[in-house]
């Protein structure tokens, strides 16, 4: 196995082997806390442009299988593992990790001390870096890694779908898939989704509910949407900074108060720009299984599954919008709903994937707001 690195832009470098692509790989570097889902996290849009540190020590146990898989590819842009599993042990594996990495070409390091590298990401705040087996000084990769852009780029360009389409769960249904399959609710309202990185487990807790759902372009029009005149519209999670998304916003500050609305992650994002708020850049992220939040109307925690670097920044919001949930971490904002339209969105993933479903009913009360529109 080769030997290769992961410089910081700031001169911080860990040494390790190289695992899949030996081609470069540069991105923002982050770290997700949950111990399993290694597959959903590799295959989440929301990862577009970023290098993900695994802080769970062994990854790779279970091997890799589409069903678990949250989009058609991995969309990281590197990866990085303390140590990555000599064996596979899952009936289900169709291929390892190591395998799957090579297959499309995606560059990983493991062997490197990840939890020095998770303690200098919480001190110094997300930083630039490259994952690199070529023969580079330590400086020059460092500088390397200083040439990514992240801040102001708009991502969603490369993960949003280029045609619209019908969602259907029958590649849930293969052979690999070992559960029970309930019945799935009869279709009752039709949505559109906007896809801004669209996680596979959104699509399905939809159907799940009742949802007949339309995939949209993240680019498509206010105009195109009402021509179909559906019951609501959904708003998906997806890469990047929000605050270059103007097209998205401009859009969606068209659709608000026409129909029933609700957005998650980047959506929700999204729907405090249309609104007139603005978000900031959080200093390392909220990104594992495990984040801990509030609603303020009811007193409820859930734990809940979370991906995102910003936050909706609450004093720039305007009054007519309640902040209804927080983040027991930090005291950031995790939910919205405004205070006359029928909108409400949330910071973190209902769907989980991986996860808790402490809070799966969202997609339920969504279902009730359409409900309630049409009396």
């Amino acid at each position: 196995m080769k030997e290769a690195i992961l410089a910081l832009e700031d001169g911080f470098i860990l040494r390790g082997k190289a695992v899949g692509s030996l081609k470069p790989a540069l991105g923002e570097v982050c770290f997700n806390t949950a111990m399993t889902g290694y597959e959903e996290v590799l295959t989440d849009p929301s990862y577009k442009g970023q290098i993900v540190a695994m802080t769970y020590p062994q990854i790779g146990n279970y091997g890799i299988n589409e069903e678990d898989q949250e989009s058609l590819r991995p969309q990281v842009n590197g990866f990085v593992m303390r140590e990555l599993s000599p064996m596979v042990s899952n009936w289900r594996s169709r291929l390892s990790l190591e395998e799957y990495l090579l297959k499309n070409d995606i560059a990983a390091i493991e062997q490197v001390d990840t939890r020095a590298l998770t303690k200098h990401l919480r001190t110094r705040g997300a930083l630039r870096g490259v994952i690199t087996s070529e023969k580079l000084s330590d400086v020059a990769a460092s500088d390397l890694a200083k040439s990514f852009s992240y801040e102001g780029v708009d991502f969603v360009k490369e993960v949003t779908t280029k045609q619209t389409y019908f969602w259907d769960e029958k590649g849930e249904k293969s052979s690999a898939w070992p559960f029970p399959q309930s019945s799935l609710e009869p279709l009752r309202y039709r949505v559109v989704a906007y896809d801004f990185g669209m996680k596979h487990n959104i699509l399905r807790c939809l159907r799940r509910s009742g949802f007949q759902v339309k995939v949209v372009p993240a680019n498509t029009s206010a105009n195109e949407v009402l021509r179909d005149n559906p019951d609501g519209i959904f708003l998906s999670n997806g890469p990047g900074d929000p605050a270059a998304l103007t097209y998205a916003h401009r859009n969606i500050r068209d659709l608000i108060g026409k129909k029933p609305m609700f957005g998650i992650c980047l959506g929700h994002q999204i729907i405090s720009y249309a609104l007139g708020g603005k978000t900031f850049k959080l200093k390392f992220g909220h990104r594992g299984a495990n984040q801990p939040v509030k609603d303020l109307r009811t007193g409820k925690i859930a734990i809940t599954s979370q991906n995102h670097g910003f936050a909706v920044a609450t004093d720039s919001l305007p009054s007519e919008v309640e902040v209804t949930q927080v983040n027991l971490n930090d005291n950031t904002c995790e939910g919205l709903a405004h205070r006359t339209l029928n909108l409400f969105s949330v910071q973190y993933h209902p769907e989980a994937s991986p996860g808790p479903s402490d809070a799966s009913y969202l997609f339920q009360e969504f279902a009730k707001r359409i409900e309630s529109s049409q009396k």
